[in-house]
């Protein structure tokens, strides 16, 4: 894969997500829109899926759960996370002058200014904050990208379904049938997903914000099953309850790019005091 950063793979990637479900009603972005890294930008995104799809195999997934949800990493404030996350803007990317910082607060002040209950903002603000992993050398494969169930049956509605063939699990008879280790609608909390940024996050804050949050966190890129439907018959009445608000986060996620980037002083004491809220003082990474 053409090396690339990870602000680059982040852009790359939603890039192709925006082309895969434009906004409803409103046409796909112009070829000439989107940004080229000299390679074409689809090889690329395409790489980068053989890469995830080969190696994100349910003993990969265990052996990251093992190795980063013991939270040893770095303990800081929610602000310090925020600045600390801020290190990953590639400076020499000539297409955006905006810190990671400003693009937290594009997604949650549209919630806000949509009249959306304060965990719902709080929520928009942390909800990319799982890409720290980079900043701890995980590979951008397993940090960004869309995800999915591991240990059952690949579906052919993930992205790219055809470089699972390389998967070990898809060879491994515990693994590739529809259910595999799983129970038919066992519920969500009961399965494993591909290791990311997602899971990150979600285990991170899975003792502070309602469950309706945490489940935007951990699904926000489960486009297999928010926008396909592919893994209904892993879920049970509360998934598909709590998927209404997957679905209600889904276009702040995608669709709230503004063009006037938001002031980070100004609103720094504002999400300080949300953060108050709802968080301690300091959070385990």
């Amino acid at each position: 894969m053409k090396e690339v950063t990870p602000h680059q793979m982040e852009e790359l990637w939603e890039e192709d997500l925006l082309k895969r479900y434009p906004e409803n009603g409103k046409p796909e972005k112009a070829k000439e829109e989107f940004r080229n890294y000299e390679d074409p930008q689809r090889e690329t995104v395409k790489e980068f899926y053989r890469i995830n799809h080969l190696n994100q195999t349910y003993d990969f997934v265990l052996g990251k759960e093992k190795e980063f949800l013991k939270f040893d990493k770095k303990e800081m404030t929610l602000w310090e996370a925020v600045e600390f996350l801020n290190t990953l803007v590639d400076d020499s990317d000539p297409d955006t002058d905006l810190d990671q910082t400003q693009h937290l607060l594009q997604t949650s002040e549209a919630i806000r200014a949509d009249g959306h209950p304060d965990w719902f903002v709080l929520t928009g603000f942390l909800h990319d904050l799982g890409k720290v992993l980079c900043l701890f050398g995980e590979p951008q494969w397993c940090v960004v990208g869309d995800t999915f169930p591991v240990g059952c049956q690949h579906s052919d509605k993930i992205v790219y379904p055809e470089f699972f063939k390389e998967n070990p699990d898809s060879k491994d008879p515990r693994f590739n049938t529809k259910y595999g280790v799983y129970e038919p609608n066992c519920g969500l909390d009961n399965v494993h997903m591909s290791w990311g940024h997602d899971e990150y996050i979600y285990q991170i804050m899975k003792d502070y914000l309602p469950e309706e949050g945490l489940a935007m966190l951990r699904y926000h890129s489960f486009y297999a099953q928010h926008r396909e439907n592919a893994y209904a018959h892993l879920m049970n009445k509360d998934d598909h309850q709590l998927f209404k608000w997957v679905d209600k986060f889904n276009p702040y996620d995608l669709y709230s790019k503004a063009a006037v980037p938001p002031n980070v002083k100004e609103l720094r004491p504002y999400y300080e005091d949300l953060a108050s809220k709802f968080l301690p003082d300091t959070l385990k990474f």
